[in-house]
């Protein structure tokens, strides 16, 4: 069993920067493969950012260059640094894993809010 916490999301000025924390439970993050997903009110939940096993990372388009995904191991915890952020990055933001003969889990959500 795995859980994710996530934590940080924040009413902010367009612009303004917010890092975005998921933390994990029951197995080291090291043996899994995270991201970061997104939903906007009445819109379809989206891939943000990954990371895998092996450190390599994956940016949707319409962050890349802004956002940056990283892991501390020893905090068992996964970020999503967002730098410049626009009114359209407002969403819900998801921790996801994925974890070898376990499946996939997702975090509970955390509001991210940016005013123009």
């Amino acid at each position: 069993q795995v859980q994710l916490v996530e934590s940080g999301g924040a009413l902010v000025q367009a612009g303004g920067s917010l890092r975005l924390s998921c933390a994990a439970s029951g197995s080291s993050i090291s043996g899994m493969a995270m991201g970061w997903y997104r939903q906007a009110l009445g819109k379809q939940r989206e891939l943000v950012a990954t990371i895998s096993v092996s450190g390599s990372t994956f940016y949707t388009e319409s962050v890349k260059g802004r956002f940056t995904i990283s892991r501390e191991v020893a905090k068992n915890t996964v970020y999503l640094q967002m730098n410049t952020l626009k009114p359209e990055d407002t969403a819900v933001y998801y921790c996801w894993s994925r974890v070898f003969g376990r499946g996939d889990y997702w975090g509970q959500g955390t509001q991210v809010t940016v005013s123009s």
